[in-house]
């Protein structure tokens, strides 16, 4: 197989279109599977996921590859759910075009899809599917399309409908109708009179596309000559891989209609990876430089996808950028500086591994068992290391805390997540030791809640989902100075410590401890002691037990006894010293706030502004971007955010999207913080 018969070609658009039934539909016409499996009896090839197949979509990204008229065509078929993104992402990332399944209506994944496209300025067609269905609307859908991206937007299929049923279709390119029979099969049939006018006029517009990617064809277009079969296949190749034509398919492929000719496209129209492939990457010395597709180069791969599975081990999904890969091989992974023995080499037909003997520059393939090696990492030669400027994947929106339903499955479930976290960037854990609770975060609620059931159905442990804590603190707003004395007599020494402090508010986050002491009422050896027992004491405030911000205190009087006084004594008046201070300094809570900047839609601007007020938001300003979007910065309480990515999203149809990160701490209102105060009260977290 040579690259320039490869075709590697990402399946993207929005959830229920039918990209994975599409993907079934290619492989049976090509042999490679041997029946059409269907989603709601969970055996497609490429939804093989236990969550998948419970939950009838696509969750993860998914390849397999098939043969074409002497081509080959890996298949990559991603998630239309917007909680994972990240998948594709992935998919996009390796691809050398897209095809963007529309069905019913254009909705806001098609839109998302195509500005995924944009960013990475790959290659694409629409493919308008469930054309079978009564409802089906295409020249409604391809308004629509051309209205949203442009006159770049080109009908290549007229369909033929009787009575609403779809029983053929124009090819406006070669102005040929073809019409089913029961099989799904075309046989040879007459342009609709009908539509003879709307193919004759589409047909000029493709022709005009021709002549724009060629002054000698423009010339002999404005001279009325007509274009040659191989002119035409030239010219509207070169007018898709540069982005000046975006053509519009149609089929159904649940029935399996249309989706023949659909794979002849792919072959006769669709880039190789020669033609438009290119990774950016550094090489040792950290110079820029482009790696494009040659075989007879040093192998570099580039991992795309990491799949972790307990029961099979973990596979690594790459894309050969340059040069020949074979197995029994050692490679580098510049990266993370270690070695990697490569035995086998496959390629994915979905879960299923098949062995191969190599895989040329542009191809998809697989390893396993790599020790070092995780999804955007470069492995390549170790006498001529490259990196490869990996995939940037959206930063994780929604945080909720994990707690195990059965005791002892801590242990289980932190080795779960770190699996799960290797096959997904998106996916964050961490423990956050104030509240000893473990916290994940993801791209939405339906993402984290597929980590649970993955957490169920591959490592057999369950867990229950909640807000987090907010992590409260507290401070002081006024000076007050006190006494702390600690005194008792029991057999033997006693113990005696005495201090004064002057608590007030500071300017750092930290205590700011220093002493004022005259005549040696306090020895210097006890100062330690005093600041020891006040940095214990701060770990809980009077108000609630949050610890304690902004706090200065200074050591300014106190006596001691030559024989009771102890270093613990001090501590202990210290710590005397700093419930009394605090109770009568004016204690207040303070709560975290978050920097936001929202991205939505102009015509949500509104909407958006007053939900920010509603969280007690401050809006900061407004910048107008690109494509009629608009930049909305603000700061928001952390505890007015745990349920924003998904409140946002119900806002603005999915089109919004937000960035956050902590500022500072501000006073918590009073009505607020009263509730938090007995809550602490209730929870018992003010004992000791």
């Amino acid at each position: 197989m040579k690259t320039t018969d490869l075709r590697n070609v990402v399946l993207l658009g929005h959830g229920g279109v039918g990209k994975t039934t599409l993907a079934e539909a290619m492989l049976f016409n090509a042999k490679a599977i041997d029946r059409l499996g269907r989603i709601a009896d969970g055996n497609t090839t490429l939804d093989y996921d236990a969550e998948e197949q419970k939950r009838q979509v696509s969750i993860n990204t998914a390849v397999a590859p098939f043969e074409w008229k002497k081509s080959k065509i890996n298949i990559i078929d991603t998630p239309g759910y917007f909680d994972f993104v990240g998948e594709m992402y992935e998919g996009i990332f390796v691809a050398d075009s897209a095809v963007i399944v529309v069905a019913g209506d254009v909705a806001v994944g098609t839109e998302k899809a195509f500005d995924a496209c944009e960013l990475h300025n790959i290659p694409r067609v629409f493919y308008v599917n469930k054309m079978n269905e009564e409802t089906s609307d295409f020249n409604k859908i391809y308004d629509e399309l051309v209205n949203l991206f442009g006159n770049k937007c080109v009908a290549f299929h007229l369909p033929i409908k009787t009575d609403r049923k779809f029983e053929g279709f124009v090819d406006v390119l070669n102005q040929k109708a073809y019409k089913f029979d029961k099989d799904g099969k075309v046989t040879d049939t007459d342009i609709p009179s009908n539509l003879q006018a709307q193919v004759e006029e589409l047909n000029m517009k493709i022709m005009e596309i021709v002549a724009e990617t060629d002054d000698e064809l423009m010339m002999k277009f404005f001279e009325g000559e007509s274009f040659t079969p191989d002119e035409i296949k030239k010219g509207v190749k070169e007018a898709i891989n540069s982005n000046s034509c975006y053509p519009v398919l149609l089929g159904s492929a649940f029935e399996n209609m249309a989706v023949a000719q659909f794979n002849d496209f792919i072959v006769d129209y669709l880039p190789n990876p020669a033609e438009v492939c290119k990774f950016e990457a550094e090489d040792a010395s950290g110079n820029k430089i482009d790696i494009t597709p040659d075989s007879s180069k040093e192998p570099v791969l580039f991992v795309f996808k990491t799949i972790a599975d307990p029961f099979v081990g973990k596979l690594s999904l790459f894309k050969v950028c340059s040069g020949t890969m074979k197995g029994d091989t050692t490679m580098h992974n510049p990266n993370k500086g270690a070695d990697e023995k490569i035995s086998n080499v496959f390629t994915m037909m979905g879960k299923k591994q098949i062995p191969v003997q190599e895989l040329v520059a542009g191809d998809i393939g697989a390893v396993s068992k790599l020790s070092n090696t995780t999804t955007n990492d470069t492995l390549c030669l170790k006498s001529k290391p490259v990196k490869v400027k990996g995939i940037n994947f959206p930063q994780p929106q929604i945080t909720l805390a994990v707690t195990p339903k059965a005791k002892g499955d801590e242990e289980k479930i932190s080795n779960g997540l770190s699996r799960l976290a290797e096959e997904d960037l998106t996916f964050k854990y961490e423990n956050d030791p104030e509240f000893a609770q473990l916290l994940i975060t993801g791209m939405g609620e339906q993402h984290l809640d597929v980590i649970v059931g993955k957490l169920k159905s591959k490592y057999q442990v369950q867990v229950d989902l909640s807000d987090p804590k907010v992590p409260y603190r507290e401070t002081i707003r006024k000076k007050v100075k006190v006494q702390g004395k600690h005194k008792k007599q029991s057999g033997g020494h006693g113990q005696y410590g005495d201090v004064w402090i002057e608590f007030e508010p500071g300017t750092q986050e930290e205590l700011e401890f220093g002493e004022k002491i005259f005549g040696g009422a306090v020895p210097k050896n006890y100062f330690p002691a005093v600041e020891k027992g006040l940095q214990e004491a701060i770990r809980k405030g009077v108000l609630a037990g949050y610890p304690v911000l902004y706090l200065k205190a200074t050591l300014v009087d106190g006596s001691y006894h030559p024989v009771d006084s102890s270093e613990m004594a001090f501590k202990i008046a210290a710590s005397l010293a700093y419930k009394k201070g605090l109770a009568e300094a004016s204690p207040v809570l303070l709560e975290p706030i978050y920097q936001i900047k929202v991205y939505v839609p102009e015509r949500y601007m509104g909407d958006i502004i007053g939900d920010l007020n509603k969280r007690r938001g401050r809006v900061l300003g407004m910048n107008p971007l690109e494509n009629g979007m608009q930049e909305i910065e603000a700061e928001v309480p952390y505890a007015e955010l745990f349920k924003y990515a998904t409140d946002l999203r119900s806002m603005t149809q999915a089109r919004g999207e937000f960035v956050s990160e902590f500022v500072r701490y501000e006073e918590v209102p009073m009505n607020i913080a009263q509730k938090i105060v007995e809550e602490a009260k209730a929870s018992g977290n003010l004992e000791g």
